[in-house]
């Protein structure tokens, strides 16, 4: 006998209430504080968005442009000489 594989299926009507009301049960039984823990946990290191950070201080050391660098005058990133698409033309082989 042939199976058509596209038909929906068809169950019966006590057997899919029993699965509805095992679903509600499990469901219930977690707890909104459990769903906090588990959205807020950090993963690998990472902090969440609107994580309290007023504690921390972040200090970055700035180097000015070298003589063997330019600025893209497309993507406004600061490459070396060498990445130049044409001399004289500001323009990063990644954007030319």
């Amino acid at each position: 006998m042939a199976t058509d594989y596209d038909a929906p299926r068809v169950r019966d009507g006590e057997e899919e209430k029993a699965d509805n009301i095992i679903e509600l049960d499990s469901a219930r039984s977690r707890t909104a504080t459990d769903l906090l823990e588990e959205d807020t946990e950090a993963v690998d290191g990472h902090t969440l968005p609107g994580a309290d950070l007023s504690d921390l201080s972040l200090e970055v050391r700035v180097v000015p442009r070298q003589a063997d660098e330019f600025s893209c005058i497309s993507c406004f990133l600061l490459v070396h000489r060498s990445q130049e698409s044409k001399p004289g033309t500001s323009i990063c082989l990644d954007c030319a």
